[in-house]
């Protein structure tokens, strides 16, 4: 009876977690059926857009690997080049992103950040910040083209790297306590515990220290630095809470930032897109759905819309 309880309560648990994304697996999923849908939408004069986004955006990533599978195999060609050579702008963007298992979409992510003149700093920040320690252990093996440190961004890739046993004193004795501050004890305390832990550390701090440990980031840090360990203490707090003022802010600047709001809908849509969505109405006054529909058009907005799930 207790093994019957225990294994119904482990049941509930998984069922309560695999269900905060809004994006789920299809019932009576069928491979081979979906790959027959795509392949008709994609065939002969013109394109089925909306049979496109509505099947992608409704089968979860697993399901769409298999898609995959099944369309190589029933017609031999690649499913992804189909769709990119019958698909243009933000929604071939978007549905190209949706097919890329997800770790290595965040290792595709990273690279496009890195590569070339510049880096987009924002882009590691927001990944590295906001997955777990085993998450980027698998992100890392998917990156094949060498250590993210050689793009020049050393406080980012050694985020999750480091060991260290410091403590709470430790944090506060390297900012607040003394002139300047040991970077490295933030990175090294911020980047190896985990989110439970911070949170009781930042309530530590603030005893010791007399104010929130955000301030003493804004005051002892700068630059990418300070951006970096900021959006760790945000995740460490809230990841939904991070990602709604996130997706707020890719909408909500001159121009919309369509590729952070597209990677955002994209990972987070298994995930936990439903909290995103209340932690937003609740902030701003208005639903994540609505701002899509102002900020974005066409069949874009529709897949966005999907990925959203419904009007709060």
């Amino acid at each position: 009876m207790i093994i019957f309880f225990c294994n119904r309560f482990i049941l509930v648990l998984y069922f309560l977690q695999a269900t905060r994304g809004s994006v789920k697996p299809f019932v009576n999923f069928n491979a081979k059926h979906d790959a027959e849908v795509l392949r008709k939408a994609m065939k002969g004069i013109g394109t089925d857009e909306d049979a496109i986004l509505m099947l992608l955006a409704a089968r979860s990533n697993a399901q769409r690997q298999e898609i995959k599978a099944a369309y190589k195999k029933a017609f031999g060609k690649d499913l992804v080049k189909d769709l990119r050579s019958e698909l243009g702008g933000k929604l071939e963007d978007l549905i190209v992103a949706l097919m890329y298992p997800s770790i290595l979409y965040d290792a595709h992510e990273l690279h496009k950040a890195i590569k070339g003149v510049g880096t987009e700093d924002e882009v590691l920040i927001e990944i590295l910040a906001s997955r777990t320690c085993d998450e980027i252990k698998d992100i890392a093996k998917a990156y094949k083209k060498g250590n993210i440190h050689h793009a020049g961004t050393g406080y980012v890739a050694n985020l999750r790297s480091v060991c260290s046993l410091i403590v709470f004193q430790e944090l506060f004795a390297a900012g607040e306590e003394k002139f300047g501050t040991d970077e490295d004890k933030f990175i090294n305390i911020l980047g190896n515990r985990s989110a439970e832990h911070l949170r009781r550390v930042f309530d530590a701090y603030k005893k010791i220290a007399g104010c929130d440990i955000e301030e003493s980031i804004k005051d002892e840090c700068t630059g990418n630095l300070e951006a970096l360990l900021l959006a760790v203490v945000k995740c460490a707090k809230s990841v939904p809470a991070y990602f709604a003022e996130s997706v707020r802010e890719s909408m909500r600047r001159a121009g919309t930032d369509d590729e952070t709001l597209i990677r955002i809908m994209v990972s987070r849509s298994e995930r936990d897109m439903l909290d995103i969505r209340a932690i937003y109405k609740k902030k701003y006054g208005e639903s994540l759905y609505s701002t899509i529909q102002e900020d974005t058009d066409g069949d874009y907005q529709k897949a966005l819309l999907y990925l959203c799930g419904g009007n709060d």
